[in-house]
């Protein structure tokens, strides 16, 4: 069977319900996405804004009139927002229906920036819808490239029949993407740009284009395709006109607004901007698409099931499954803090069918370490067939603490169990590079080298000692703060104290990896021309989510919430936490101080910094609930006194 889809995406969310009238009664299942539906400090902080329901009953209301509608699901992270509906009629064939959100902004889960998605079958074909808004700029075209990767490297959905691996976003038979993709014109040439658009050469244009080039070099969406595109760019207006920007920055005109696809049986019928819309620096963007399904024939499946099933009972009467492993040791080297390896193995079955399954050994409750995750890590293969499994290590900040400290070692054996065969044992091995990250505020202190430079038996009798409430515990005075903190934050202020947008975005990931090794190893001397004030200060916010106990430690988190609101009670909780704590937290609230004196070109206020601090210095114990927005906003509170208060300096 065939159905057809219409997608619209908006940048912001001031459009008319005009254009949702647009859509043909004829379209089977129309959605919506925006990527800045709410840029409110408490949606961006909390998630949480009285606009999606506003804009969901605006929506509905707006569907076209010659057709009754049922919603299939509505998903949101932020700001971006996807909303799906299906024809009254067709709903009974939809089903397992699933969505999942990934945040991509700073520290690699802050939900200004990424992607969120819906899945669910139709008939007997998966669709999956993605609505993205990746990193702005023309220069980070990398950054988005490495956010479109990250999107569908942890876009994961749960299957609702129990033992299926997870689904990933390309293993759906039709999967569209849409969003303020954000990629921009290579060519920079304002006065050029304007005469190919006013010719309406859009071919030459899009020649620049830097979605373009990049899918075309294999970097980013392998595998999807676009229409042409046979309207003028759609960034960036004057709101409320058709004017190009004519504001100070003065941006080059871009189609930051895409939609794409990937499927065998996905047929493009239109792709347009529309630009009646003014209300925004965008103009929205709409694909009607026309979709073929898979739909089974009730008494020609019964008939072959019941076929496959008579001959798979002969075959596995005749002999247990047996597969082969191409591999069963495996090895990571030097790995490092936050850095993914990767070491893959094939399973070959024989002429038998068979289900596989890591299972957990005795005693244990997974079947591998926090460390380590198989993909897949279950699954079926049919007689003769075979299936890559992908071994992934990464340390985090829940294990990096006992790896530094030698109580944990990168080793481990898996056990792949056979249904009704049996079991293959797998042999996993690595070495761990002691980081700074995941190390105690106190064992920092009193390492004057770098921790690679330390002898393991200094580290692990460091990292275990006793939270000291004084410094009598050694004979050697420990630093006042650990010096890899000072070191960055010492950047931040030669650097960083005009910079716009700093620890709101994020990063680049290869030069997280540089300052890490530097602070490691003791040579972040040579850092300053390399890393980028962004890629420091996500550096910094990493380094304080790492510490296995925060900042304000774990057993004065109710009270600092209690007295939120009292400047005096909330020093003296200050005062009572261990010297080393003390000596952090003052320090970073001078340096946040320090930030906030250039407000008038960093553009940080008062409520940003404590929302974003306040998340990591207070942190809830092990086995609290998930803060909810209430607490959070305490946690706010907290922090906000000290750098409303005077006093404090670097």
């Amino acid at each position: 069977g065939r159905s057809r889809v219409s997608l619209f995406s908006t940048e912001e969310v001031m459009w008319g319900g005009h254009m949702c009238r647009g859509f043909s009664p004829t379209a089977a299942s129309p959605g919506c996405s925006f990527q800045e539906l709410d840029l409110s400090k408490e949606a961006f902080f909390f998630n949480d804004t009285p606009k999606e329901e506003e804009w969901f009953k605006a929506v509905t209301e707006s569907l076209h009139p010659g057709a009754k509608y049922a919603k299939v699901k509505l998903v949101r992270l932020v700001g971006i927002l996807l909303l799906l509906y299906v024809r009254t009629e067709l709903a009974m064939n939809i089903s397992e229906v699933e969505a999942e959100t990934v945040g991509t902004g700073i520290m690699g889960r802050m939900g200004n920036k990424g992607g969120v998605a819906i899945r669910f079958q139709f008939h007997n074909s998966t669709v999956c819808v993605v609505n993205a808004h990746l990193a702005a700029h023309p220069e980070e075209y990398e950054r988005r490239n490495q956010e479109v990767r990250d999107i569908c490297a942890r876009m994961q959905f749960h299957p609702l029949e129990p033992g299926c691996p997870l689904l990933a976003i390309k293993e759906h038979d039709v999967v569209l993407w849409l969003g303020d993709l954000n990629y921009r014109l290579e060519e920079q040439d304002m006065e050029r740009v304007k005469k190919l658009i006013q010719t309406q050469d859009f071919q030459a244009l899009h020649q620049h284009d830097q979605l373009k080039i990049q899918r075309e070099a294999k970097l980013v969406f392998e595998g999807f395709q676009e229409g042409e595109i046979s309207f003028q760019p759609t960034y960036k207006y004057n709101p409320g006109s058709d004017d190009w920007d004519d504001s100070a920055e003065c941006r080059v005109p871009a189609w930051c607004d895409r939609i794409l696809w990937s499927g065998k049986t996905v047929s493009l019928l239109s792709y347009q901007s529309h630009m009646a819309l003014k209300n925004s620096d965008h103009k929205p963007v709409s694909a009607i698409f026309d979709v073929g399904v898979k739909v089974v024939d009730k008494k020609s499946y019964c008939k072959a099931f019941e076929g496959i099933v008579r001959s798979l009972d002969k075959m596995e009467n005749a002999s247990i499954p047996s597969v082969t492993l191409s591999k069963r040791e495996f090895l990571f080297k030097d790995v490092k803090y936050l850095q993914l390896q990767v070491e893959s193995f094939t399973i070959s079955n024989g002429p038998v069918p068979c289900q596989f399954e890591f299972i957990s050994k005795p005693n244990e409750d997974a079947y591998c370490k926090p460390w380590l995750i198989a993909k897949p890590s279950k699954g079926f293969l049919m007689p003769d067939s075979e299936v890559v499994i992908a071994l992934e290590l990464c340390v985090n900040k829940s294990t990096a603490t006992a790896l530094n400290s030698g109580e944990e070692k990168l080793e481990d054996i898996l056990v792949l169990h056979l249904d009704r065969g049996k079991d293959y044992f797998l042999s996993v091995s690595g070495n761990y590079l002691p980081s700074c990250f995941g190390c105690p505020i106190q064992t920092l202190c009193y390492m004057k080298e770098p921790i690679r430079e330390m002898l393991p038996e200094a580290i692990r009798e460091l990292t275990l000692m006793p939270l000291l409430t004084d410094d009598a515990f050694w004979e050697e005075k420990p630093l006042d703060v650990p010096k890899e903190l000072w070191m960055m934050v010492d950047l931040l202020c030669r650097s960083a104290c005009h910079q716009e947008g700093l620890f709101q975005q994020p990063g680049l990931r290869p030069e997280f990896e540089q300052i890490r090794d530097w602070l490691d190893t003791g040579t972040l001397d040579v850092l300053g021309p390399v890393a980028s004030n962004h890629s420091v200060a996500e550096a910094l916010l990493l380094f304080l989510e790492s510490l296995p106990e925060p900042v304000v430690c774990y057993k004065s988190y109710r009270s600092s919430l209690e007295c939120a609101n009292s400047y005096e009670m909330s020093s003296q909780v200050i005062s009572m936490l261990p010297k080393c704590h003390q000596n952090v937290f003052h320090y970073l609230v001078a340096f946040l101080r320090e930030l906030l004196k250039h407000t008038g070109k960093n553009h940080l206020d008062v409520n940003v910094l404590a929302s974003i601090f306040g998340g990591l210095l207070l942190r809830p114990p092990p086995g609290h609930t998930q803060p909810g927005t209430a607490e959070k906003q305490k946690a706010q509170q907290f922090i906000q006194q000290f750098l409303c208060h005077e006093g404090g300096t670097l």
